[in-house]
């Protein structure tokens, strides 16, 4: 996810994400670079998938604060790198935090922002996708070699939630913004 929309049109697509900050979120941030030159990266899990929504933008967000006044904060682990046989998505398993994660999602996947997801949700951290089928098994290679090197710290704490809109450029926007463990306030 990126923020700035740099004149682009907001398109009926949100989604929900916790940030990775850090020395984690920066390195996974230069390996997506590496993986997918092109791509705007900023290191998250989804917590809600991309998704149209048929209510105001507004009142979403006013479901959203209703329901993640009773999230509080958690840690969440990272795994190894695997990859989604059907779409040749590689990405970083998730080890602690999983099941917490699963929770919320069951949670907000209701009111106006239900929807039916296309795959089962499976919380991870996105590392290449939408890549030639014959680039794919080298990129998920470099995938493990580089997530192997790096010696940072392979857990984060999951302290905030984003409410973000996709752009006619494939550009995500930061919309709202909660500070788990505190009264929401969007913005």
């Amino acid at each position: 996810m990126s923020g700035g929309n740099n004149g682009a049109v907001p398109i009926n697509c949100f989604a929900l994400v916790t940030y990775i900050p850090g020395p984690l979120g920066e390195f996974l941030d230069q390996l997506r670079r590496e993986l997918v030159p092109t791509c705007l990266p900023r290191a998250h899990v989804t917590i809600l998938p991309p998704r149209p929504v048929s209510a105001p933008t507004e009142a979403a967000i006013g479901q959203l604060n209703e329901w993640i006044a009773a999230v509080p904060p958690f840690e969440i682990e990272t795994r190894q790198v695997e990859i989604f046989d059907s779409t040749s998505v590689i990405y970083i398993g998730l080890g602690g935090g999983r099941e917490r994660i699963k929770r919320i999602h069951d949670q907000l996947n209701a009111g106006l922002l239900a929807f039916a997801e296309p795959f089962p949700y499976h919380p991870h951290i996105t590392l290449a996708q939408e890549i030639v089928p014959e680039q794919v098994a080298r990129a998920r290679e470099e995938a493990k070699k580089r997530w192997a090197e790096f010696k940072g710290p392979r857990t984060f704490a999951a302290e905030t939630i984003t409410f973000v809109q996709n752009t006619s450029d494939n550009r995500w926007v930061d919309l709202a913004h909660w500070t788990l463990g505190t009264v929401p306030t969007a913005g």
